[in-house]
C-alpha cells in the first residue's frame, strides 16, 4: 500500500498544464486549494475549475460564487504526494460490475490544456487494464450557465472494447433529486434499488421516494443509497439546499444497448451524508482498435428556492428546466 501511495504521488507530480492559449478569453491556469495546475473557465456569473492533477475532474461549478459541487475537507487540504481524493465532479467509464480496476484513469495525473475561449481539455494517461485513453472537453458558454462536458473513449488496445460513459458527479447533499420519466418502464415502480451484495430489487418501496406528475422524486436519503432508472428523458434535476437547481441534460438512445446490469440510463447514489451522486450513463460503445466514441452532458445552473417543507414546486421546476436550453 505504501509503495502504491508513493507511485501515485509521483504520477500526480507529473501532471502538466499547457500554457498555450492561456490568453484566451475566460480561461486561465490557477492554483486552487492544494492544486497548482487547475484550469479556470469563467463568464460574468459562472466559474468552473478543472483538476488535471487527480483524475481529470471538475472541482467547482458555481453560480455567483455558490458551488453546486461537493468538495470534501480532505480535498480542500490536499497537497502533492498525499493520497488521491475523489470528490466533486467525477467522470468514469463502465459498466460498473465488470470493468477492471483503472486507478490510472480514476486518480492518476492527467494532461490539461487550454484550447480556446472558455474551452479546456483534459487527457488521461493510457490505461492498459481497459485498453483506453480518455479525453474530456469542457466548454463554458459565453453568457449562460451552460457547461458542455464531452468525454471521448479511445480504444488504444489491440482488441475490441465495450465500455460506456459513466459520470459520477458529487453535488451538495441533502436536496431533492428529480428524474423525469418516460413510458413504458421495465421497472414496476419506475426505479430499482441496489440491495446488499449484487442483489437488485426490481420492485422497491421507500417512503422517501415517490412518483409524482411525471417525475421520480427522491426527497431524502432512502433505505439503500444506490438507485437506478431506465428513463429516456435524458435529464437529471437536483434542487440543492443552497438554493441552486443543478440540471444535467444528455442524449439517450432507445434502440441501443445499455450494458449496465439493469440497463440503466441514470443512477443516483444518495447516502445519508453531505453529498449526492448524480450519474448519467451512456450506451455501450463497441470499439475496434483505434476507434473512439464521445458522449456529451450539458450542465446548467439556476437560482431556485429550496422549499422549507421539502415539497418541490414542480411547475416552477418545469418552468426553470424549460428556460435552461
Amino acid at each position: 500500500m505504501i509503495q502504491l501511495i508513493v507511485l501515485l504521488g509521483l504520477l500526480f507530480a507529473s501532471s502538466t498544464v499547457s500554457a498555450v492559449g492561456a490568453d484566451f478569453d475566460g480561461a486561465k491556469v490557477i492554483t486552487y486549494f492544494g492544486y497548482a495546475s487547475t484550469i479556470e473557465l469563467t463568464n460574468s456569473s459562472v466559474k468552473v475549475v478543472l483538476c488535471p492533477e487527480v483524475g481529470g475532474r471538475v472541482l467547482e461549478y458555481s453560480l455567483k460564487g455558490k458551488n453546486s459541487l461537493y468538495l470534501s475537507d480532505a480535498e480542500k487540504s490536499w497537497k502533492p504526494g498525499d493520497p488521491p481524493q475523489g470528490s466533486a465532479g467525477r467522470f468514469d467509464i463502465g459498466p460498473e460490475l465488470v470493468i477492471p480496476q483503472r486507478k490510472i484513469l480514476w486518480s492518476g495525473a492527467w494532461k490539461g490544456e487550454i484550447i480556446g475561449p472558455r474551452h479546456a481539455r483534459l487527457t488521461s494517461p493510457d490505461d492498459s487494464s481497459t485498453g483506453t485513453r480518455l479525453v474530456r472537453d469542457f466548454v463554458l458558454d459565453a453568457s449562460t450557465t451552460k457547461l458542455s462536458c464531452t468525454q471521448t473513449i479511445h480504444n488504444i488496445s489491440n482488441s475490441t472494447t465495450e465500455w460506456c460513459h459513466w459520470s459520477r458527479t458529487f453535488a451538495v447533499g441533502k436536496g431533492i433529486c428529480l428524474i423525469p420519466l418516460t413510458q413504458p418502464s421495465r421497472f414496476p415502480n419506475s426505479y430499482v434499488m441496489y440491495e446488499e451484495g449484487s442483489l437488485i430489487n426490481m420492485k422497491p418501496e421507500d417512503p422517501n421516494i415517490r412518483v409524482r406528475d411525471g417525475f421520480v422524486e427522491i426527497l431524502k436519503a432512502p433505505r439503500k443509497p444506490k438507485l437506478g432508472f431506465d428513463s429516456y428523458a435524458g435529464a437529471i434535476a437536483y434542487l440543492a439546499p443552497n438554493d441552486l437547481l443543478f440540471l444535467k441534460r444528455f442524449q439517450t438512445f432507445p434502440d441501443r444497448v445499455y450494458n449496465e446490469a439493469a440497463g440503466l440510463t441514470v443512477s443516483v447514489w444518495y447516502p445519508d451524508g453531505d453529498m449526492i451522486e448524480l450519474e448519467a450513463i451512456g450506451p455501450r460503445e463497441r470499439l475496434q482498435p483505434g476507434e473512439s466514441a464521445s458522449f456529451t452532458e450539458e450542465w446548467w445552473l439556476a437560482e431556485l428556492k429550496y422549499p422549507e417543507n421539502s415539497e418541490a414546486d414542480l411547475n416552477a421546476l418545469k418552468a426553470a428546466m424549460e428556460q435552461l436550453k
